[in-house]
């Protein structure tokens, strides 16, 4: 008998239903569902915005890239301009770049969209609320961004216990995740923290926006003490960093296959696993893949990527292409909670997630226009 799928637009999702005070029940109210699959290239499709949320996308995006790196390459910057006069023009314009979009964002943009949005300061106390910035308020309508879930992860389905949602594939950077309210809203009451590398929690600026939007380091014990002594929800890019290195035309390849530590995460704490596909996360940035490996080997070993990648236009860390992205949720792996368990418990249960990630795939590409593509699991 075929699956109920629901879909919510969060695109089009009215601003004025976009805060932490509106019942989840308005939300559903939106939705529209399916028996089985949704209707070829319905999941795909490119919504018109207004060009103020999209040039904000396009400074905010391009700050945020380079605020990523600032930190590594500044003093390379610094050390060129010693050295040479060429070192230096680089490093004078480097800086004029930085300089003109942080003052767009921060004298145009940011008041805009607060206002328009009637949002205030990041809270030090209230990451629910936080979780509803304009910038990921602008994400979805950029990126036209869409859920779909199937019957057994629609409300109440998770209500009594947190979830590990894991996320793949990582791209340059995985912008469907970044709809946080989804997270902690649609399919339980539990605040989410994803997860990312522990450098990034300590690079500056970045780590004080990380962290209030609910972060934590991709570490056993943070994500464990998250479930069990919070019960909250934690999100997890699985293939991570190396997920940035896997890209082909015709196949979606997902670093998966070894990734089992999240499983006996799962069964101490007896908590389900939800497998999340992000369409188009591997379409937003062309990333220049070294041939030889290095760049891939170095970003594994420091757990940070070092490789380029350009967005919209050609733009050196720029904008990402107005790709539709579409976030589908798996069946989930309902994980008994074992104390100790087995490497036979824990193959079980990867075996089931890799069979949830291959079936949701093969049941929403022709949705998302890629009727030919395959998952490929490495």
């Amino acid at each position: 008998m075929p699956t109920n799928y629901y879909k919510l637009n969060l695109a089009s999702l009215p601003d004025d239903l976009y805060n932490k005070e509106t019942d989840v029940k308005e939300w559903l109210a939106l939705t529209t569902t399916s028996k089985g699959s949704f209707p070829p290239d319905s999941l795909n499709r490119v919504l018109r915005m207004d060009s103020s949320v999209e040039l904000e996308r396009i400074i905010g995006i391009s700050l945020w890239m380079v605020g990523n790196v600032l930190p590594f390459v500044l003093p390379l910057f610094i050390l060129a301009s010693i050295l040479t006069s060429t070192g230096l023009v680089l490093l004078k314009a480097f800086l004029t770049y930085v300089a003109v979009l942080a003052s767009l964002n921060k004298f145009i943009f940011a008041p805009m969209f607060m206002k328009r949005y009637k949002r205030k300061q990041l809270s030090n106390t209230d990451i629910k609320d936080n979780q509803y910035l304009h910038t990921e308020r602008n994400n979805q309508k950029y990126n036209s961004l869409q859920f779909v879930w199937p019957e057994s992860v629609n409300r109440p389905a998770l209500n009594d216990k947190p979830v590990i949602f894991t996320a793949i594939p990582h791209g340059a950077v995985p912008l469907g995740i970044t709809c946080y309210p989804v997270w902690s809203k649609l399919f339980n009451d539990k605040l989410c923290h994803w997860t990312c590398a522990p450098v990034v929690l300590k690079l500056p600026i970045v780590s004080s926006f990380m962290k209030h939007m609910g972060y934590i380091p991709a570490k056993a014990k943070h994500i464990v003490d998250t479930l069990t002594k919070k019960e909250e929800n934690v999100g997890v890019v699985l293939d991570g960093i190396a997920g940035m290195f896997r890209s082909d035309k015709n196949t979606e390849i997902a670093n998966i296959k070894q990734r089992k530590g999240i499983i006996k995460i799962a069964l101490r704490a007896g908590v389900p696993i939800v497998p999340t596909y992000g369409f188009g996360h591997t379409s937003l940035w062309k990333i220049v893949v070294d041939p030889f490996g290095i760049l891939e080997a170095l970003s594994l070993k420091l757990d940070i990527s070092l490789t380029p990648f350009f967005g919209r236009w050609g733009w050196f860390l720029g904008p990402p292409q107005r790709v539709p992205l579409c976030v589908a949720l798996g069946e989930p792996v309902l994980c008994p909670k074992i104390d100790e368990p087995t490497q036979d418990d824990i193959d079980k249960y990867h075996s089931q997630l890799l069979q949830s990630y291959a079936d949701l795939f093969e049941c929403h590409k022709a949705s998302y226009g890629w009727a030919n593509k395959k998952l490929v699991f490495v």
